[in-house]
């Protein structure tokens, strides 16, 4: 599955699914998150359980704020509608592997 777009529009359309969810909160002008990008897309092919979606924050301040990002990349999964965890900063694969799966 490939990364989805996520913005306030269809942002909650992701969060009902039965799926476990994985936003990616990133800036086109910041560093490691495109460092992190890749990652992020390997990760949304390799695990067609789960929905991988970036949101970003210039474009999208609002979801943004109601996350609390105030640092980037921040990385955060949804459980059953629910925030289960979250990784601020460039991390290895499997880190933010283990974030969606732990």
């Amino acid at each position: 599955m490939s990364v989805i777009s996520l913005n306030k529009n269809n942002f909650k359309s992701v969060l009902n699914g039965e799926k476990p969810v994985l936003i990616d909160f990133y800036a086109d002008w910041c560093g490691p998150c495109r460092m992190v990008s890749p990652i992020v897309e390997e990760i949304a092919e390799e695990n067609p359980d789960c929905v991988v979606g970036k949101v970003n924050v210039d474009d999208e301040p609002e979801l943004a704020s109601a996350f609390g990002v105030v640092s980037i990349p921040m990385l955060v999964a949804i459980k059953d509608g629910k925030v289960s965890g979250q990784l601020v900063g460039f991390r290895p694969k499997s880190q933010i592997v283990s974030l969606i799966k732990g």
